[in-house]
């Protein structure tokens, strides 16, 4: 089979009106499945991060077209029309309502082209009381209840250098919207309006913040929950030297694995007592001599752990020993020599790498993730494909498709 043999979403032209990180995002995943994606750029400077952020700009750029419009003129509406009239999708990412002053909003450009679908990726969506309002990712993920929820126990809330509602609630969140609303269209003939807010979608993330509120009637303190840190068992530890090891030991198997594992390289005395102690109690029971069932499900150690899993609070108290055991543990060796040891325990254990250091992994490089981009790194497309392929190229230079696509000069 032709590793081509499907095209994925070659033939599909989107029309990116959008600037700086999530709408261009979202488009450098459709131009890397194939799209031919448009650039739509203001004559004076373009998109904002071509100046504010080169390499930003080159990153989620790369294998799209530009073209220079001012939308403000009626010559270049009427070019934008034109272009849209033959276009699939188009995405655009100011505030609602800007582009229906411009003449070139859903209802103008429906008109010239049914099919269309138009995705506005924007704040705070197309509706409500906060539609108008400016913001960036962490105004977003605050009003989602999701910055409240980063963070160590007792801290103040921890900005992420990776953009939650930019990117996961709202760039691919948008792409999903796009590609079912393009489904649609080819089967139907009518298109869509794809309103997509990244307060919606980075709310949508709060999985397990709300499982918590719907078994206890209210949320965890920031750091407190299951997976935020109220078990050892999941958890990150300081390492000698600085560095750090994660511990993702979650299901009870995993959690025997690591203790006996450690068990094994340190020396007799309080920490191995606890490590132990804990190991012993998470051993199921045998069956009894009547053949009765095991009793290790409901009431031995890997019981018992179940059942914590439902309460935080009685979790973080109950396993204190064991946190303050694996702390004194990881504090012995660096987290290099923790992570050699650990390896091959089969115990969800990996040692917390830099950028640098996750680039270089052996695991990244297997995968292909990497590529050399103007004597620089950047990321391809994450999605593997087997009978197609996905696509890389660089970034256009300000109005370098005019002439192809609008038969006029940059």
């Amino acid at each position: 089979m032709s590793d081509t043999a499907n095209p994925l979403l070659d033939g599909l032209r989107v029309l990116d009106c959008s600037r700086l990180l999530p709408g261009p995002f979202c488009t450098l995943y459709l131009a890397q499945l194939g799209a031919e994606v448009i650039k739509i750029e203001e004559p004076d400077g373009g998109d904002y991060a071509r100046a504010m952020s080169p390499e930003l700009f080159e990153l989620v750029n790369r294998g799209k077209k530009s073209v220079t419009l001012d939308l403000r003129k009626a010559e270049d509406v009427e070019a934008f029309k034109r272009l849209a009239a033959e276009a699939d999708v188009v995405v655009d990412s100011f505030r609602p309502g800007v582009m229906d002053r411009l003449g070139c909003g859903y209802e103008d450009l429906r008109a010239v082209n049914p099919k269309l679908v138009y995705a506005a990726l924007t704040g705070y969506g197309q509706s409500g009381p906060y539609r108008d309002r400016a913001g960036h990712d962490m105004n977003y993920l605050s009003y989602a209840g999701v910055l409240d929820q980063i963070g160590s126990a007792g801290g103040p809330p921890v900005q992420s250098n990776v953009q939650i509602a930019d990117l996961a609630g709202g760039a691919l969140t948008c792409a999903i919207g796009i590609l079912s609303a393009v489904i649609g269209a080819r089967a139907s003939g009518q298109g869509a309006f794809v309103d997509v807010g990244m307060q919606d979608g980075s709310l949508a993330l709060q999985t397990v913040a709300l499982s918590t509120l719907r078994s206890l009637g209210h949320t965890q303190a920031r750091g407190e929950d299951m997976l935020s840190g109220a078990l050892p068992n999941y958890n990150l530890y300081r390492c000698r030297g600085g560095g750090y090891i994660a511990v993702g030991a979650l299901e009870p198997k995993f959690f025997q694995k690591l203790l006996a594992a450690l068990q094994e390289e340190l020396v007799p005395g309080a920490v191995s007592s606890v490590l132990a102690s804990a190991a012993s109690r998470l051993q199921k029971k045998k069956k009894s001599s009547g053949g009765g069932k095991s009793s290790g499900g409901g009431k031995g150690g890997v019981g018992k752990l179940a059942k914590l899993m439902d309460d935080p609070t009685r979790a973080r108290r109950a396993l204190a020993p064991v946190r303050w055991a694996l702390v004194a543990a990881f504090r012995l060796k660096t987290r290099d020599e923790w992570a050699r040891i650990l390896e091959d325990a089969d115990a969800c254990i990996s040692p917390v790498l830099s950028l640098e250091e996750a680039l270089a992994n052996e695991q990244t490089v297997a995968r292909g993730m990497v590529e050399d981009h103007g004597g620089k790194p950047a990321l391809r497309n994450p999605i593997q494909f087997l009978g197609a392929q996905t696509r890389s190229g660089g970034a256009p230079a300000l109005g370098a498709d005019n002439a192809e696509i609008l038969g006029r000069p940059a």
